[in-house]
């Protein structure tokens, strides 16, 4: 906010994806509390209408649509209800995703495909229907939430790692190729985050160990960061219409090495990848979470992912 407290977001105009949950869900919550109007997205109808009640009461303008941004008309459908709606577009926050855990050989094409078109292609769509509104105006603000996976390789999360990467080049790229336009671009690349997607997640190979350690992961708070104070991060970011925003000291830390050592980050990453599950005899495939959760039925991962357990709770996560 600036020094008198009034946001340079008050009264624009924000469309989000993903938001009817987790960090999608946090990230139009802040957009709210600064003054904007709101379009929350996503499949899920139940959970949006859930997401729209919570943004409501914050005392926001707030509308929702249900769609699914893979869809090939959905960008463009999105963009138009926006405007309708709230007469402009000023800030496009891409933040739907998916999290598909397990070794490449658990894999299939599809799922690589799944992730790009969710994680690349949709925020490309979006971004070129919201261009010319944009454009016209002569200002404009698009986020585009990456990953510390599209900076870093981890094992294990191979269709997740290539959307993000993806991702990650369109969005540095983006921002040279728009600043003579008057639109800024924000790259936020956060680490581990605690906003219940370990029940999201899809798992595949040896599910209930793959589950074990990435519910630990992202629910220890050495390793991951409050969903709350990342959102709060990101829509900073926006309002100061920063370039990049790096979230958790561990993800800081991993860019800067990789930067400076690539190498030497490789390695660990291969150590990293000795540790993790083999693909196990009759392997799982796309599992949801919570089923892999009750596969492992382990108090000491349930003990660590606590936290994470209750901000699924919390920011609307449903297990699916």
């Amino acid at each position: 906010m600036t020094s008198a407290g009034v946001s340079p977001l008050s009264g624009r105009a924000a469309l989000v994806t993903g938001s009817s949950r987790g960090l999608g869900l946090l990230i139009a919550r802040e957009l709210a509390d600064r003054g904007c109007k709101v379009m929350l997205c996503a499949r899920d109808e139940g959970e949006l209408e859930a997401a729209r009640d919570m943004v409501r009461g914050r005392g926001a303008e707030v509308r929702a649509t249900v769609c699914d941004i893979t869809d090939a008309w959905a960008p463009q459908r999105l963009v138009d209800d926006t405007v309708a709606e709230f007469g402009a577009l000023d800030v496009l926050v891409n933040n739907a995703g998916m999290i598909q855990v397990g070794p490449l050989d658990a894999m299939r094409e599809e799922d690589f495909r799944a992730a790009m078109e969710t994680m690349f292609f949709a925020p490309l769509r979006l971004t070129l229907a919201a261009l010319p509104v944009m454009r016209e105006r002569g200002d404009g603000r698009i986020v585009n939430v990456t990953s510390i996976g599209g900076r870093v390789a981890a094992p294990h999360l191979m269709p997740y790692v290539a959307a993000k990467f993806a991702l990650t080049g369109f969005s540095e790229g983006l921002r040279a190729e728009l600043a003579a336009a008057g639109v800024a671009v924000t790259t936020v690349v956060p680490g581990l985050m605690r906003t219940g997607s370990h029940l999201a997640a899809r798992f595949s190979g040896d599910a209930a160990r793959e589950y074990a350690w990435f519910a630990t992961a992202a629910g220890l708070p050495l390793l991951s960061m409050d969903a709350e104070r990342a959102a709060r991060a990101i829509v900073r970011a926006a309002e100061r219409r920063r370039p990049e925003l790096v979230l958790t000291a561990l993800a800081k830390a991993a860019v800067r090495l990789h930067g400076v050592a690539p190498a030497t980050t490789v390695r660990a990453l291969e150590l990293a990848s000795r540790m993790l599950p083999g693909e196990g005899g009759g392997a799982a495939h796309d599992l949801p979470g919570a089923e892999a959760a009750r596969r492992l039925g382990s108090r000491l991962v349930r003990r660590a992912s606590a936290l994470n357990d209750r901000a699924a709770r919390r920011f609307n996560q449903r297990p699916a």
